[in-house]
């Protein structure tokens, strides 16, 4: 995501040349480079030239560290100034009510049913709550069914009515349900259009009106751009919404949406949706995505989601493993599915700072450990576990049970024993120095 903006933005920053201070001069066509930049990623023409209005005023005339060049100043004040522009501080939903009731909004294809059963998931797992999916769209085909599948794929119940057509009522009822059931979250899908109509406006007005929700969501396709910020305007005008949620992030966008919508509705974005799967889902911060698309990473996040798929016991058991040099291939095949949790391989590499830039063109997908774990699993459980008895047969066995070839597990074996030494010098406190000194050497490749 932003990687068009990001670039464009790197090389706005490139242009601004001078010591001692900010000037008028100096400053102007890095700023004039910085409008077209955000016009490109379909930022609204109005809040592109007040954004690019404030860097300038913050700037001119700041005097520059000695230790700091001008371009690096810059970077600062626009980061501080794309924070502020997207909220400026995380915002999160409303869960005080008994059940906390949650109204989904916004057209057709924007992603309301699948991010209800993404949000659920999140509450379940990660808050620890006990979710309710309403289905109250009663007019796309399948789509009470959709909702059914994805319940049962994260085992979270659905509250549905078939055959009645009065989404009110269905609502109404879910809530009584959910008090009954001991459900203390209830998310409600409605229904959606290709267009903003009369009658939606109303059948959601009313659902709102009737069920009173602690927390309105407006689900908006991210890919649409600025016509994406001006449904967003006329849902707001109508709902009066408390939040929007981005999805499709993940994909061919410009981010233009992410940019303007905070500024247009005055509503925070709480949620963006990363992929496909049911756990893509971040909580939205604003000074963490403005460190993203400055290519800065977001080590929070990375540490965040590492830690969810952190076990305490597990790492003892590992750290003793490491420090008794035992680690074997089935520990590897553990921390291989840890780092698969965590999500999208290159959105969690392009986490850590420097390293967006130079993943860019690289295909990383989610079967990139695939050919890894195929030779690992040719193995028998002994070799698994001895790693040291694997002679020439027995890795041509291997090869030819994985479907690759010897070099390819010669290869995976070296790894392993330069990976298992790196993690005990870990283990044992070694220092960086340390460490380096013993990998970085001519012709080592991993």
């Amino acid at each position: 995501m932003f990687e068009n903006l990001s670039d464009r933005l790197e090389r706005s920053f490139k242009l601004l040349k001078g010591q001692g201070k900010i000037t008028e001069i100096n400053v102007a066509e890095t700023l004039k480079d910085i409008r077209r930049a955000l016009l490109d990623a379909d930022v609204n023409f109005k809040i592109a030239k007040q954004f690019t209005d404030d860097v300038k005023e913050k700037a001119l005339g700041q005097q520059v560290l000695t230790a700091v060049k001008p371009s690096q100043l810059m970077v600062k004040i626009v980061k501080d100034e794309l924070t502020m522009l997207m909220g400026g501080k995380f915002t999160d939903i409303n869960l005080k009510g008994k059940p906390a009731v949650i109204l989904m909004a916004g057209l057709q294809g924007s992603g309301k049913t699948t991010f209800s059963g993404k949000l659920a998931l999140m509450l379940k797992s990660k808050k620890g709550r006990h979710p309710l999916l309403v289905a109250c769209d009663i007019y796309r085909p399948a789509a009470i069914e959709q909702l059914k599948v994805l319940g049962g794929q994260i085992n979270v119940p659905v509250y549905a009515e078939e055959g009645n057509l009065d989404p009110v009522k269905i609502a109404k009822a879910a809530i009584q349900e959910a008090k009954a059931k001991g459900n203390d979250v209830v998310i409600i899908d409605t229904a959606g259009r290709l267009a903003i109509d009369e009658q939606m406006m109303n059948e959601i007005s009313a659902v709102k009106n009737a069920v009173n929700p602690d927390e309105i969501l407006f689900v908006v396709d991210s890919m649409t751009g600025q016509d994406a910020v001006n449904t967003a305007k006329e849902f707001n005008e109508r709902l009066d919404f408390d939040g929007v949620v981005l999805t499709k992030l993940d994909g061919d966008t410009r981010g233009g949406a992410a940019l303007s919508i905070r500024a247009v509705v005055e509503k925070p974005i709480k949620f963006v949706g990363t992929g496909e799967k049911l756990d893509a889902l971040d909580v939205f911060h604003p000074d963490r995505m403005a460190d993203r698309i400055l290519g800065m990473g977001d080590i929070v996040s990375l540490v965040e989601k590492a830690q969810e798929q952190f076990d305490t016991e597990e790492a003892r058991k590992l750290q003793k493993k490491l420090a008794q040099n035992t680690f074997n291939f089935n520990d590897f095949l553990k921390q291989i599915s840890q780092i698969k949790k965590m999500g999208n391989l290159k959105d969690v590499v392009g986490m850590i700072p420097g390293m967006g830039k130079a993943m860019k063109n690289l295909d990383i997908d989610d079967d990139a450990f695939k050919h890894i774990e195929a030779i690992i699993y040719s193995m028998t459980p002994k070799e698994r576990e001895d790693p040291a008895i694997l002679n020439g047969s027995r890795r041509k066995r291997i090869a030819e049970g994985s479907g690759t070839n010897i070099q390819e597990v010669n290869r995976l074996l070296k790894q392993f024993d330069e990976t298992r030494k790196m993690m005990k010098m870990v283990s044992q406190g070694k220092n960086m120095q340390q460490m380096m000194s013993g990998i970085q050497q001519p012709g080592r490749k991993f």
